[in-house]
């Protein structure tokens, strides 16, 4: 395998938690062929063969995300249950068992090569995903100090932690941040995301 720094820096900055299964990842992605490269696409370690994304792995504050950039790849029956919302098919990855077996694993990587061998290109190309959004200090620290959002805040999707980010990071006054961090702390102590009044269940009132 080609070690790649950027992907070894990327894996070596993770919690410890992640660490082993990118890892884990990265050995059996390569094992699977010689040909397969690898970067760092949108801030998180892409795997390529012929020039083409084959799949791509990430690590949150509480979770990995694994997935294939191909739709036909790791349908239903391979996809995760009960885990929550995360980037990829396999749900919130939180250790090893949470992967598919190795076996298994080694059948989506040569299904997803054969695809691209074929010149068979996904139903619609998968949106590229967005990097993380700083999280203002004043804003971590106000999570930190409420225990009941910093637990929501663990296991927020990327998806709505950027939401907060943008809401947060665009204040031009430093008032209008603090109310906007207060107001932030409140709905993620109770598990709700930045647009919860507009999701469907939410009170649409105030």
């Amino acid at each position: 395998m080609v070690q790649d720094d950027p992907v070894t820096a990327y894996i070596d900055r993770q919690a410890d938690f992640a660490r082993p299964i990118l890892r884990h990842l990265r050995a059996r992605i390569h094992a699977a062929s010689p040909a397969i490269g690898e970067a760092i696409k949108w801030g998180m370690p892409f795997f390529t063969y012929r020039d083409q994304n084959l799949c791509n792995m990430a690590a949150f504050k509480s979770h990995a995300a694994f997935g294939f950039w191909h739709d036909k790849v790791a349908r239903d029956g391979d996809r995760a249950s009960g885990r929550g919302d995360a980037m990829g098919q396999f749900g919130r990855i939180a250790s090893i068992s949470d992967l598919p077996a190795d076996d298994r694993l080694a059948e989506l990587l040569t299904q997803a090569m054969a695809l691209i061998d074929a010149g068979d290109r996904p139903r619609s190309e998968p949106k590229a995903p967005r990097e993380p959004l700083p999280l203002h200090p004043d804003f971590a620290t106000a999570i930190r100090a409420d225990p009941a959002a910093a637990k929501h805040w663990a296991d927020f999707p990327p998806g709505k932690v950027r939401d907060y980010c943008e809401w947060i990071n665009d204040a031009k006054q430093d008032a209008t941040r603090a109310r906007r961090i207060a107001q932030a702390v409140e709905w993620i102590a109770q598990g709700k995301g930045r647009n919860w009044k507009y999701e469907k269940g939410g009170d649409q009132s105030g």
